[in-house]
């Protein structure tokens, strides 16, 4: 992994304020696969650079609109916006795409249980994609539980037949749920499977375990295509010491309640590990048929958890002084989706991902973070999150900055040590 040199990283930026364009060469074509977690939720990371993000499915939405709410496509740049604009700044050429839909699963993607018109597997199989990243809905990849809409299974079938029909469906693919269970028979392997893919919320019958699914021709499939899973976080509406909250779907307005919620989790290390533990495996499951797999797991989810145990985030959402606590709040007010600083954590995980760069590179002057109104203190803290869970070496923040991070970090010290007092 290499280090952007201090005089391309400062012309690169230079070239984007100018052109919005930092290379000329053959651009890297990358598609973001998702929902609300990708497009990011809110302003003002929702439209941010959507003039720079080739939003698919806001080109579906204008030939059939589904009736207005927060999540009409407007359309969205959302965190691919925050990475795109992160790869000019370094230099890079990578040419955008999105394709989400507000709560929609990978089951959702691959089998188009969408909007009337919206075909969204189309997007996946629309052109021959350097990179796509596959985020599944939040909840999905957990073990199973009552009360939690959780069926882990669906992850591991869908990431792997996605897998499959990018890196290997020119002539179509068709498959069957009971196939991917145990059994002797089919008998036993369908009942395997309904068991599997039920919970509270649905049952799946032996019947619809043994239905054949045929995938079309995916034209622009290639084995050079390179996979990557977005790991998502913990919720704290999930966590120990929740409060119900309600989200009108019109404005966006959250109000919360006094009225505990049902959870889930003792903590956010809990679910942090079992998230991540479960995408893990079934990233790796999906290569073991000699497919190709998944090129890596971009770590969002444990680059929030370290964000809060190095005391330079708020662990406990639902505390009264969360909003005054001085730290960095991840969270959108909803407890569910990322902030515009959950946001940006995101991106510039996925970046150091997808590029093999060190996402810390930028400093306190980095674009995305100024539009999005992130201080230069918290822009290199998040920076330096990401470059440390990635295994990189954070950089040196540049000298106009480095009074304001000293500051910062001996304030976030004193926090973090009053924040361990407070959890003893």
């Amino acid at each position: 992994m290499t280090h952007v040199p201090a005089f391309r990283r400062w012309l690169a930026i230079a070239l984007f304020a100018c052109a919005g364009s930092a290379a000329a060469d053959t651009p890297i074509k990358v598609l973001f696969v998702g929902n609300s977690f990708t497009f990011g939720r809110t302003d003002p990371v929702m439209s941010y650079n959507t003039g720079k993000v080739n939003d698919l499915t806001y080109a579906m939405w204008v030939n059939n609109p589904s009736g207005s709410n927060l999540y009409e496509p407007k359309p969205w740049g959302g965190i691919p916006g925050i990475f795109q604009t992160l790869t000019v700044q370094a230099g890079l050429n990578y040419e955008v795409s999105m394709s989400a839909r507000n709560a929609a699963t990978l089951r959702g993607h691959l089998l188009n249980t969408n909007p009337a018109g919206w075909d969204l597997r189309s997007n996946i199989g629309s052109q021959a994609w350097d990179k796509i990243v596959l985020q599944e809905q939040s909840d999905e990849a957990l073990n199973k539980r009552t009360g939690l809409n959780s069926v882990p299974d669906f992850t591991r079938i869908h990431l792997d037949m996605i897998e499959d029909w990018v890196h290997g469906g020119g002539s179509g693919l068709s498959y069957r749920y009971r196939d991917y269970f145990p059994g002797a028979t089919t008998t036993q392997r369908n009942a395997a499977c309904s068991a599997a893919l039920s919970n509270d919320f649905g049952t799946v019958s032996t019947g619809s375990c043994g239905t054949e699914r045929v995938l079309p021709a995916n034209a622009n499939a290639r084995a050079s295509s390179q996979l990557y899973l977005y790991q998502t976080w913990a919720r704290p509406n999930l966590v120990h010491g929740a409060f119900v909250s309600t989200t009108d779907e019109t404005t966006g307005a959250v109000t919360r309640t006094n009225t505990p919620a049902t959870t889930f989790f003792p903590d956010l290390e809990s679910m942090t590990a079992e998230l991540a533990g479960n995408l893990a495996t079934f990233a790796a499951a999906a290569g073991a048929d000699g497919t190709g797999g998944y090129a890596g797991v971009a770590p969002v989810g444990e680059a929030f958890l370290r964000a809060v145990q190095d005391g330079v985030a708020t662990r406990n959402f639902y505390a009264s002084d969360a909003l005054s606590d001085g730290l960095i709040d991840l969270w959108f007010d909803d407890g569910f989706h990322p902030s515009k600083y959950g946001s940006y954590l995101s991106a510039l995980v996925l970046f150091g991902t997808l590029t093999g760069e060190n996402p810390s590179q930028f400093g306190g002057g980095e674009q995305a973070a100024l539009a999005l109104g992130i201080s230069a203190a918290d822009a290199w803290t998040l920076q330096r999150i990401a470059a440390l869970q990635l295994g990189f070496t954070p950089a040196v923040p540049e000298p106009g900055t480095a009074l304001l991070l000293g500051l910062g970090l001996l304030a976030l010290s004193h926090r973090a040590r009053t924040a361990l007092h407070r959890s003893a």
